[in-house]
């Protein structure tokens, strides 16, 4: 069962144009405008001047029965495949002056935030998600038909029942008596039946289809008809003399005849209207039936009476809503687009997919899908679309510039250029030849008035001053039997006989006031505007428009990688991975200058999901992988030794082998990520410059220094702390520093001893049931695995290294170095009485204190702040990433808030909350730690996280603020000593937790968190979650019985365990020498 079908009805009497417009429309299915499996059609009118829009509507129908039967296999066309049809009927309408592409492909300067791919948003994709989020949803099977030359705004509010509805309903829009005067107007009773259709009517009878709010109901282009309507309307394609309308009619012989949709097939439903007034009635808009043609058409809407007259015509009114018909006034299509708009779901912009270098773009001035270089000035009013301009260029008030190419720019500058012209170029076809023409107009022309009306203008002047200028003739202009009109004067510049295509320069310049003459202009071939529009090559428009989109595409990426914006370009990739244009998007990624480490990391990032966009959503694998083949080691090798064009080209070399299946593509992005990870190390390494390691002296040989630390609890904030958040949006922790039953549960000692070797003892778990490893290294090669997280001894070795016990790689053995520098080696104890995993900042908290050991046993001095900033170099260098605030909570005791800045080099800036003794005794009295027996996976969830950061996912910027925020108010409460609006800060802050890392929340923890609520003022898991820690702030204090006897009462939770917690105010502490 096909459940949505679009049928693309083209007025034009070529069927190119229509394969453009499906083209389109394609391409938005391909972005997800449109829902897949979607059968999109063209329909060219088969005759002109063409049927009319209720003859083009049965064609339409016509077809999509047809397609419909042939795709369910039957030989004829049969009604019933329409029972679970829902078809959509677009009219794209007559030309547009405006715009070379038509009403419906007319850019507007908005965008769309939703939009995963990103695209223009054009008249048609406003209509079609009016239609598909406000207008169809619900309606039963049946036909949808609205033109594409209005823009339909809703209340957010407006839906529509279906509950036994049947027949054809009309959707009206409210309008005032005197736009009325020229549009069509529903006369409805209470119940919103329809009596008549008024049709430019006088201002009494438009006044008795006033609605309750004083505005009449506009006739506004969405009609639906029922399936039961459909299958009449279907017999129309063998009945005489309707058949005429359908292209099976008339390639049976049929002669054409015209129909409209709402003068005839809707007119003939209306209640007051009578069979006589219907069938034999002059309409304006409408087939006469006293023309030549006249029994013809009396007896088609004679036909149309007995087919559809008794089918209920219902109205449905939509106060507050607006219909804006884009007329042919230029005025008011640049009114149009300057204006603030308040469309639902979108962003007015002043320079809506465009790019600019040094532009000045007014307030109310609208720059569109273009390119602007140098000096350009847009006044406010003024508008410039689908142009590549050179400055200096000033636009003023009420101007619009549209189709301009960067060769124009030249001549543009040397215009005298005034309030109120448009100057457009528009892409035709003569023949095989394709040129552009360019034309130029006032904003206030009447197009179709004849030049001998009073009111007529050229330029916004009276024609009399165009012929005393320049010497032009209405014989110039127009031929004898032609309107003489400003639409059918042949005023534009096209070919020279003997010099090809002609510029701006022969026709616009000279026409406004520049320099030319009139027999040059005379000597050129010349096309009225009429003539241009019916000749535009609209497959070239869009190629030009879409050649600008994704040029200025590229240019914003790198503009907003540079200045580090926040805006999501994971759109764009994708939009250019459609459009074919990841060549060019690579390359221009690849261009990245080394001036900011943290921009260049992103940019690798940014080439990585471009990759993975080629692979296609879930082809080629998953995102996160090994990322250490060897074919990429040579590049990774260049960007470790500092050199970044030299290493980003290598890459790039590499990255051409493995653009040819999706596995492949996949791989490649995860190898750029880890190539981006490269260049944040290297940048988050700038903070070495805050470590400051003094000289002291050096305690006897075999004496112990003793380092213990408490863990630490992240009341909010976290994730806020993480590269690159942390120096791309910058970063604020709350957390507090705790005994765990009692004990400092993290410590180190480390001596000198005689042998010039490392002895490396690591153990973990409690005493009892303590695990030790040890390790001995005796050669300079035991520690070239030092950045390699989970080989024996990594934390140990890397520590020896960054601390500058050993120097690795060296020329100087290790037993050299050692005796040289300390008389002899170092023996090195670690111990952690925490789970592995536990979410307190264990691994960080003892990178301090293993490092606060080592600085002693060597006789070197430090402060907290250096010790901070030195775990953070040594995560770097071990590779596990990660963030500053596990080691700011271990090693600074009590709470605190700390912050980093928006900026390179990270700096860690920590501040002890001023805390009342009696606050401080009441937080440790409500405060419970839970060992949820689940094992936390820290590091899957940091790479998502920072990969989901550097693509700018939308809520991922948006929690970034809010972790921040809530950090400052985290700190307020707790200052403040306020336990309520602290257990509402760690409530939001679980939340945002699990915004910032999807699934850190399992099944278990969930239930465990469910079942203790009732007793929580606020809980969170640990640190990134996933497993480890849960910890509570408890309604009453001491509930540590409570909270075990819930747990043990809800059913499916095992391996739990309950601990008391205890603030330590002291953070790392240094025990007494032995």
């Amino acid at each position: 069962v096909l459940v949505s079908l679009s049928c693309w009805k083209v007025s034009h009497h070529c069927l190119k144009k229509g394969c453009v417009c499906v083209s389109e429309l394609e391409v938005r299915q391909q972005r997800g405008g449109l829902l897949q499996g979607t059968l999109l059609l063209t329909v060219s009118d088969p005759q002109e001047p063409g049927l009319g829009s209720g003859g083009a509507t049965l064609n339409a129908l016509l077809v999509a029965a047809e397609h419909l039967s042939a795709r369910a296999g039957y030989t004829v066309v049969t009604a019933d495949v329409l029972d679970d049809a829902h078809i959509l009927i677009l009219h794209t309408g007559r030309d547009f002056p405006w715009d070379s592409c038509g009403r419906a492909f007319c850019w507007l300067p908005v965008e769309k935030p939703a939009q995963t791919v990103q695209g223009p948003v054009c008249c048609l994709d406003m209509l079609l998600d009016c239609l598909s989020n406000q207008v169809c949803p619900g309606s039963p099977p049946g036909v949808w038909v609205c033109s594409t030359d209005m823009i339909l705004t809703m209340p957010t509010t407006f839906k529509m029942s279906w509950e036994g509805f049947s027949g054809v309903r009309v959707l009206a829009l409210p309008g005032d008596v005197s736009y009325a005067a020229n549009h069509g107007v529903y006369f409805a009773d209470e119940q919103g039946r329809v009596r008549d259709i008024i049709y430019k009517g006088s201002e009494e009878r438009i006044r008795r289809a006033a609605q309750p709010d004083g505005m009449v109901p506009l006739v506004s282009g969405p009609v639906f008809f029922c399936r039961r309507v459909l299958e009449r309307l279907l017999k129309a394609h063998v009945t005489p003399p309707l058949d005429g309308c359908t292209y099976m009619g008339m390639d049976s012989g049929a002669p054409p005849i015209q129909i409209s949709l709402f003068l005839d097939l809707l007119m003939c439903l209306c209640s007051d209207v009578s069979e006589s007034e219907f069938v034999n009635g002059e309409r304006a808009g409408c087939s006469s039936p006293i023309s030549q043609q006249g029994a013809v058409v009396r007896s088609a809407r004679a036909l149309l009476w007995r087919i559809l007259r008794g089918t209920t015509l219902h109205m449905v009114y939509v106060p507050g809503g607006c219909y804006d018909y884009l007329t042919l006034s230029g005025r008011e299509h640049i009114g149009r687009l300057t204006k603030k708009g308040t469309e639902r779901d979108t962003f007015i912009l002043d320079d809506c997919h465009s790019y600019s270098i040094h532009p000045c773009v007014s307030d109310g001035g609208r720059v569109i899908n273009s390119v602007l270089e140098g000096d350009v000035s847009v006044a406010s009013g003024a508008v410039i679309q689908h142009c590549h301009l050179q400055g200096p260029v000033d636009v003023h008030s009420g101007c619009l510039l549209s189709g301009l190419e960067v060769t124009s720019s030249s001549h543009i500058q040397q215009l005298a250029l005034t309030n109120d012209h448009i100057i457009q170029g528009h892409h035709i076809q003569l023949g095989e030849m394709k040129i552009t023409v360019y034309t130029v107009l006032g904003a206030y022309d009447d197009l179709k008035v004849s030049c001998d009306d009073d009111g007529a203008t050229f330029l916004n002047h009276r024609w009399s001053d165009l012929y005393s200028r320049t010497g032009i003739q209405p014989e110039d202009l127009w031929g004898s039997g032609r309107s003489q009109s400003l639409m059918e004067a042949r005023l534009f510049p096209v070919f020279q006989p003997r010099g090809g295509a002609v510029g701006l320069e022969v026709g616009v310049c000279w026409l406004l006031g520049g320099p030319g003459a009139l027999e040059q202009w005379r000597a050129v071939w010349r096309l009225s505007l009429r003539e241009v529009l019916s000749l535009t090559d609209q497959e070239g428009e869009l190629r030009w428009r879409e050649a600008l989109f994704f040029q200025v595409g590229r240019r914003r990426v790198m503009d907003n990688l540079k200045s580090q914006s926040d805006r999501g370009l994971l759109p764009s990739f994708r939009a250019a991975v459609l459009g074919g244009q990841h060549e060019e998007l690579l390359c221009t990624l690849d261009s990245s200058d080394g001036e900011n480490l943290g921009v260049a990391a992103r940019c690798l990032a940014c080439i990585a999901d471009v990759l993975a966009c080629l692979a296609g959503e879930g082809r080629g694998g998953l995102r996160s992988g090994p990322a250490a083949n060897p074919a990429w080691s040579h590049a990774f090798s260049i960007l470790e030794q500092g050199d970044l064009l030299g290493g980003v080209q290598a890459l790039a070399t590499e990255r051409a082998k493995w653009l040819s299946r999706p596995d492949l593509l996949v791989r490649a992005a995860r190898h750029y990520e880890a190539a981006g990870q490269v260049l944040l190390r290297q940048a988050v390494m700038l903070s070495q410059r805050f470590i400051y390691i003094g000289q002291g002296e050096v305690p006897p040989l075999g004496e112990w220094q003793d380092v213990e630390c408490p863990a630490r609890l992240d009341l909010s904030g976290g994730w806020s702390d993480t590269p690159p958040i942390a120096f791309e949006h910058g970063g604020a922790v709350v957390n507090v520093a705790v005994k765990v039953d009692g004990r400092r549960p993290i410590g180190a000692r480390a001596r000198r001893i005689k042998e010039p070797r490392l002895l490396l003892v690591s153990s973990s778990g409690v005493q009892d049931d303590a695990i030790a490893m040890e390790t001995v290294c005796e050669r300079l090669e035991d520690l070239k695995d030092h950045c390699v997280p989970y080989a024996p001894a990594a934390l140990l070795k890397a520590v020896c290294v960054c601390s500058g016990l050993v120097t690795y790689p060296s020329r100087q053995s290790l037993d050299e170095q050692l005796l040289q520098r300390w008389g002899g080696g170092v023996e090195i104890h670690t111990w952690s009485l925490l789970p592995h995993g536990s979410g307190l900042g264990t691994s960080s908290i003892l990178a301090g204190a293993v490092l606060a050991a080592v600085y002693r046993c060597t006789g070197r001095t430090y402060d907290t702040d250096s010790l901070i900033h030195a775990v953070l170099h040594l995560e770097q260098m071990l590779t596990t990433g990660g963030g500053w605030q596990d080691q700011v909570g271990g090693l600074v005791g009590g709470v605190k808030v700390a912050r980093s800045k928006a900026c390179l080099p990270l700096r860690v800036e920590v501040e002890r909350l001023p805390l009342s003794d009696d606050f401080l005794l009441s937080l440790q009295q409500h405060l419970l730690l839970v060992y949820t027996g689940k094992t936390r996976l820290a590091r899957n969830l940091l790479q998502d996280t920072v990969r989901r950061w550097y693509s700018r996912v939308p809520s991922i910027v948006e929690n970034a603020g809010q972790l921040v925020d809530n950090a400052e108010e985290c700190a307020r409460a707790c200052t403040e000593g306020s336990l309520p609006r602290l257990g509402a800060c760690l409530e939001r802050y679980w939340g945002q937790k699990k915004v910032m890392a999807p699934g850190c929340e399992p099944a278990a923890v969930r239930t465990m968190m469910d079942a203790l609520r009732p007793l929580a003022l606020g809980q969170t898991l640990a640190g990134a979650g996933g497993g480890g820690f849960l910890y509570l702030l408890t309604r009453q204090p001491q509930q540590g019985e409570a909270v075990r006897q819930v747990l043990n009462n809800t059913q499916g939770l095992r391996d739990f365990s309950v601990h008391p917690v205890e603030l330590d105010m002291d953070g790392i502490s240094l025990l007494k020498s032995s």
